[in-house]
């Protein structure tokens, strides 16, 4: 199970949140079994007691015939691939946010004297990265297909980027909660000629290492790709549909899943 805040907290530890990461990353794959059992109505509601001796078989069945007719619900393309990547995650769950420890311990979130409001031309050395190089970094898709439409709102309105007077390569971004409007949170970005270093958020899940949080994960995406394409994306208005019955909106999104068959569970 993911972790939880305790009472009285604000942001999960480093490796509680590594922790919580490593859980989400796998535990798509159960909640997509669980789904497909479903899909057969009399394992989709509360059963009466007297049926409890017979629900092992029936969920047997169940299995047994989903295993011989459906589509795998992960494909394990490149083995070795995959043993590199659970590697990866394994190690870096084991890692503490050095960002976050200068951060409180350097009192940079407190001290606004510290920060120089960004342009355009201060960040022109900020890394261009492609979309595979952003995936090793957000170890996985999920927070990348978020990206596009979260970080708009901020692209129209004022986005408050700032940089360490003493450090011009490390960022200071306040975002807003993507859940709630009056909450806004700090981000905090280091990174060098080629790459992104060292990342931390104010958030509940901020302080991991094992991939990033939707707010650290919009702003590299912009700075690093989304900035250059051109074409900035954001929530669609559908009102534009609504006079002509045959102006047929596109689709927003496929599901993740390749010929899936039950209910898309987001695998991040």
């Amino acid at each position: 199970m993911p972790r939880f805040l305790e009472k009285g907290q604000k942001q999960m530890s480093t490796s509680d949140a590594n922790m919580s990461r490593l859980v989400t990353k796998v535990r798509w794959v159960v909640e997509s079994s669980n789904a497909r059992i479903k899909r057969w109505k009399y394992l989709d509601k509360t059963l009466p007691t007297n049926q409890i001796p017979f629900i092992g078989d029936y969920v047997r069945i169940v299995c047994a015939l989903s295993n011989k007719f459906f589509p795998p619900l992960s494909k394990c393309k490149i083995p070795d691939d995959d043993n590199a990547e659970a590697a990866k995650l394994l190690y870096l769950s084991k890692q503490v946010n050095n960002l976050k420890e200068r951060v409180q311990d350097h009192g940079l979130l407190r001290r606004s004297a510290q920060w120089k409001t960004a342009r355009e031309c201060d960040i022109m050395e900020f890394p261009r990265l492609d979309d595979e190089q952003l995936r090793n970094l957000t170890c996985g898709t999920y927070q990348l297909k978020l990206s596009p439409s979260y970080i708009q709102e901020h692209i129209e309105g004022e986005c408050d980027i700032s940089f360490h007077k003493d450090n011009d390569r490390l960022l200071r971004v306040k975002i807003q909660s993507r859940h709630t409007s009056s909450k806004q949170y700090f981000v905090w970005i280091e990174y060098s000629d080629c790459s992104v270093d060292a990342w931390y958020c104010t958030c509940k899940a901020g302080a991991r290492v094992v991939g990033m949080c939707s707010h650290i994960a919009a702003i590299i995406w912009y700075l690093a790709k989304g900035r250059h394409e051109g074409e900035t994306r954001g929530v669609r208005n559908w009102g534009e549909h609504v006079l002509d019955a045959a102006d047929i909106p596109p689709s927003v999104d496929e599901s993740d899943s390749d010929d899936s068959s039950c209910a898309s569970v987001s695998e991040e």
